[in-house]
């Protein structure tokens, strides 16, 4: 018992003790603990009310998304417009997902968006037909750059490449309207055309003379350049909006890939702490964490309430406080995609473009231009050819060409300029028009050498002043028709030979015009490059025509039959042949200027002039050859009945002095001095070797004997005579080889 009752005190001492531990631990946690977890619990739930304040806010202002999305399509602000939608979209997507109120909003905005596409692309076409169909005098290069740059970058956002063939078509369109508009103007100027009588614009066209076509010509040249200008102009600026949002995806890469390596290597760096529940299921980390994002978020919701363009940012709902930190990290990733400048293109991962494709699209800009230019050069060529259907073209004097060709080739390289490259159809329509030219300057020329040498009596004819002049010019450097001075021709009488760096040429007159030929060819390889190898084979095929008809008329007798001549004589062969040497001495000359202007490509063609040279000299050889026949038919004829008896002259003899005489007097003054003692060496061999056969067949010797004397006097007589003739005086004859050598 007495155990007992010290256990019951025992108890009751506990008991006390007990209770004022309890006092002590209630009084501890009234002051010690109760205020902090109060605190906490005030601050989850402020939390929580900046949530719902935040959330409200946030959809307030996606309320307000269509009207503001209206006033700024009012304003064309397409690219703000397609930006506040693509950010409501992800607000609705991430942040506002189950909202019943705002169940539609989504569908709503998806075909707000394809009417957005439909305007812009009817805005890029008014503002192409805007832009080039304005008037070609306004000094301004690009209209309306910023409405410009704004379309181009709504356009790249929502992946409409294709703007690209609208504006092409809108070219095509002007460069037509560009030469109708020009016809029209200057046909209404030109008083002779009835219009209400010929009604087609194109039968219009076709009554303006030369200089007046020229000029609607020029016009639309210079139309098409200011044209290519403002398509340049419009063009840079699309390609520098396509090089700027490529240059902006690679920076925006290159962002990215630097902020995950720093992710990467925070996430690693980060301490696993131990988090403990104490209220509702919160975390005292998550909780801290809480507050230290409430600042951000207000700040953030009230950025997005000041610019609809910008970002929103905002906590998830009361009801999903376990999606708090999943929340922060979307909102890091999504403001971390915005790029400041004065245009954004804000687009979801799978819109953007990719380099390819903006490298592709910038390739596209660079051959639109190349297209600007081909097409002002395919209209410019239908332009002439419905010109050149009579004829047109083809009846152009070499003036009139030359001039045109200029026109022509000053506006391919005014284009080729502009645009960076050559455009080939014009060039090859003014090649086939240069052929068309050639051949007819061609055979113009050749009908009228034709006709010349059929009416040509091969006399020696006087040469003008005008000739010589010609002539002279040459003898200068210059391969170059000289300008005609009527005043000082008319003071200068005529001469009887031309005179060619010292040389006297007797000539004919078919040969004068043929030198002003040759030297027009010249000309027009110099005014027009691009024919200067048909020039050349033209020129080529004149000279042989030149050579193979003279000699037919000459050496072929056929100017017999042709012009009436009685007969060949050794003048008219000694002219022939001075005139082919003059056209020989001015082949290299002529081969010369055409080296000059051939490409090293090309230089093989020059071995028509060797050809040619070769060919005259043949048949300057085969004339002299003549001349020498003719001598040697009537040594022939007059030898064989040589006798040796007195007279001393004999017949025979005095018969030869003077054939040899008539000779000497044809052709002295036609041919230069040593020519005709050539010449003459040549005919005295063929007198000698007569003269030899004749004396073997009468069987007289070099014995001193009478027959011996009547010989030796004959042929002093005849070397007497010959060596009085004109420039002969020094001509070694060696009559001693006509008698037969002793064995």
């Amino acid at each position: 018992m007495t155990s007992q009752h010290e256990l019951q005190d025992y108890l009751k001492k506990t008991s006390q003790a007990v209770k004022m531990l309890r006092d002590k631990i209630a009084q501890i946690d009234k002051v010690m603990c109760e205020g902090s977890l109060h605190i906490l619990r005030l601050a989850l739930t402020r939390n929580n009310c900046v949530k719902v304040y935040n959330k409200l806010k946030l959809m307030a202002t996606v309320h307000q998304t269509q009207p503001t999305v209206q006033v700024l399509l009012s304003t064309s602000e397409f690219v703000g417009a397609l930006d506040l939608i693509a950010t409501t979209q992800e607000v609705l997507q991430q942040e506002l997902q189950g909202i019943h109120s705002f169940r539609h909003l989504g569908s709503q905005l998806c075909e707000l968006e394809k009417l957005i596409d439909k305007m812009m692309i009817a805005e890029f076409s008014t503002y192409s037909h805007s832009d080039l169909n304005r008037p070609l005098e306004d000094d301004c290069q690009i209209l309306e750059e910023e409405r410009l740059v704004s379309l181009v970058f709504g356009l790249l956002k929502q992946r409409k490449l294709n703007f690209l063939e609208i504006y092409s078509e809108e070219m095509i369109i002007t460069a037509k309207n560009i030469i109708k508009q020009c016809v029209i103007n200057k046909v209404s100027q030109i008083e002779d055309i009835d219009t209400d009588v010929v009604l087609k614009l194109a039968d219009q066209m076709r009554m303006l003379n030369f200089l007046q076509w020229f000029d609607l010509l020029k016009d639309i040249f210079s139309k098409f350049t200011i044209f290519l200008q403002r398509v340049k102009a419009t063009l840079n600026i699309i390609h520098s909006v396509v090089l700027s949002v490529l240059d902006k995806n690679q920076r925006t890469r290159e962002l990215e890939e630097i902020s995950q390596q720093k992710n990467a290597a925070k996430d690693n760096s980060l301490d696993t702490e131990v988090a403990y529940l104490i209220h509702e299921g919160m975390f005292i980390s998550d909780a801290f964490s809480e507050s230290e994002l409430t600042p951000i978020a207000i700040d953030t919701t009230s950025q997005r309430n000041a610019s609809p363009n910008s970002e929103p940012c905002s906590s998830d709902s009361v009801s999903e406080p376990e999606c708090t930190t999943d929340s922060s990290s979307s909102k890091e990733q999504t403001s971390s995609s915005v790029t400041p400048g004065a245009v954004d293109i804000m687009v979801n991962e799978d819109m953007k473009l990719t380099d390819l494709e903006l490298g592709k699209l910038a390739n596209n800009v660079q051959e639109l231009l190349y297209s600007a230019s081909d097409i002002c050069h395919d209209r410019a060529v239908k332009f002439l050819m419905s010109r050149a259907k009579d004829g047109f073209l083809e009846k152009l004097n070499s003036t009139e060409f030359i001039t045109l060709s200029r026109l022509m080739e000053t506006f391919i390289l005014e284009t080729e300029q502009i645009c960076g490259r050559k455009s080939m159809s014009l060039l090859g329509a003014l090649q086939g028009q240069a052929n068309k030219f050639v051949n007819r300057f061609h055979e113009e020329r050749k009908t009228k050498l034709s006709l010349l040498l059929d009416n040509e009596r091969w006399k020696q004819a006087d040469v003008p002043a005008e000739f010589q002049d010609l002539v002279d010019s040459i003898a200068d450097g210059k391969i170059a028709l000289p300008e005609k001075k009527s005043w000082a021709t008319e003071e200068r009488k005529p001469a009887e030979v031309l005179i060619v760096e010292g040389q006297q040429y007797a000539v004919v007159g078919t040969v004068l015009l043929l030198i002003r030929i040759i030297l027009e060819y010249c000309q027009c390889v110099d005014n027009i490059p691009s024919v200067t190898t048909d020039m050349l084979t033209r020129l080529s095929d004149l000279l042989k025509y030149f050579n193979s008809r003279s000699c037919q008329l000459v050496l072929g007798a056929g100017a017999l039959q042709v012009v009436g001549l009685k007969t060949i004589t050794t003048k008219n062969l000694a002219l022939s042949s001075r005139c082919l040497q003059l056209i020989v001495h001015y082949i290299p000359v002529i081969r010369a200027h055409f080296e000059a202007r051939l490409q090293p490509k090309q230089y093989s063609m020059l071995r028509h002039f060797d050809h040619i040279t070769k060919d005259y000299h043949d048949h300057i050889a085969e004339i002299s050859a003549k001349l020498v026949a003719i001598m040697d038919s009537l040594f022939d004829k007059l030898l064989s009945k040589y006798e040796v008896k007195a007279p001393v002259p004999s017949a025979c003899f005095r018969n030869i002095c003077k054939q040899m005489a008539k000779m000497h007097e044809a052709i002295f003054d036609l041919l230069p001095e040593e020519q005709t003692q050539m010449l003459f060496l040549r005919i005295n061999a063929s007198y000698k070797l007569h003269l030899k056969k004749q004396l073997s067949h009468l069987n007289v010797i070099n014995d001193g004997g009478p027959q011996n004397g009547l010989v030796t006097a004959d042929v002093a007589f005849y070397t007497g005579n010959l060596q009085a003739l004109k420039g002969l005086k020094d001509l070694d004859l060696n009559m001693a080889e006509i008698w037969e050598q002793k064995r």
